[in-house]
């Protein structure tokens, strides 16, 4: 199994405020971690670093390799990175409102968990099959589902960046935590906007079909979004169910 990961901060923003890491816990179960912050005067970037370094940190400290632990953990993560984010948002002034999404997978051989909170995106390459495993909590998405907006539209909206859950915004932070299969030679992707706004579902699956290793594909993913515009920082995280042992790439 490979895992490799990349975060530019794009060709308009002057900062990069998503974050990305990968984490191994006792029993050698990975962690991958992207959060897309919000916020001004660096906030955003402040909430994003949180959300990771302090969910990735204490994953390393768990000694679980069981699915109903590896849930109630995560369930747990998210609520506490919420409480800390908007506590910390309450002390400065100058990170008032920050907040942040955040998507994670907890990856076994065979399986996988993932979730999300906000417009930052998790899917599955099963094959010829590109499927999209998490809902945008976005402003536009709830126009989408309630018949208002069509999908079409919804990609041109100017308030497509407008979203509706993340952490650090509210005390609410529930989440959907769902699980997967992780074949052999599947591919999980998680990435923020930055990827998805410039970049389509169709483009990404074909970058990620190339016969070249996952550092390569994140590199390609990474650039071709640049190149699309760059419009804001883009990251994006590959796990490839190889045979083989789980390492980094």
């Amino acid at each position: 199994m490979r895992v490799a990961y990349k975060s530019i901060t794009g060709k308009v923003r002057s900062n990069n405020e998503d974050y990305v890491g990968v984490f191994t816990n006792k029993k050698n179960i990975k962690l991958g971690l992207l959060a897309d912050g919000i916020g001004g005067n660096r906030g955003g970037e402040v909430a994003s670093k949180m959300a990771v370094l302090n969910m990735g940190e204490e994953f390393k400290h768990t000694d679980f390799e069981d699915y109903d632990s590896a849930y109630s953990w995560l369930r747990s993560q998210i609520d506490l990175a919420n409480a800390q984010i908007l506590n910390t948002s309450k002390k400065f002034d100058s990170l008032k409102n920050m907040g942040t999404t955040v998507v994670a997978t907890i990856i076994f051989n065979n399986r996988f968990l993932i979730t999300n909170l906000g417009d930052s995106r998790g899917y599955l390459m099963h094959g010829n099959k590109f499927i999209q495993l998490t809902e945008d909590h976005s402003y536009v998405n709830e126009l989408v589902k309630s018949g208002e907006l069509t999908p079409q539209d919804a990609i041109k909206s100017p308030l497509k960046n407008v979203i509706v859950k993340s952490l650090g915004i509210s005390n609410d932070s529930e989440v959907k935590i769902r699980d997967f299969p992780f074949n052999l030679e599947d591919q999980v992707l998680i990435c923020s906007d930055g990827l998805t706004n410039m970049l389509s579902d169709s483009e990404i699956k074909k970058q990620l079909a190339l016969k070249i290793g996952v550092s390569e594909k994140c590199e390609q993913l990474v650039n071709s979004a640049n190149t699309n515009g760059g419009t804001d920082n883009i990251s994006v995280l590959i796990v490839h169910n190889e045979k083989g042992r789980l390492q980094d790439a």
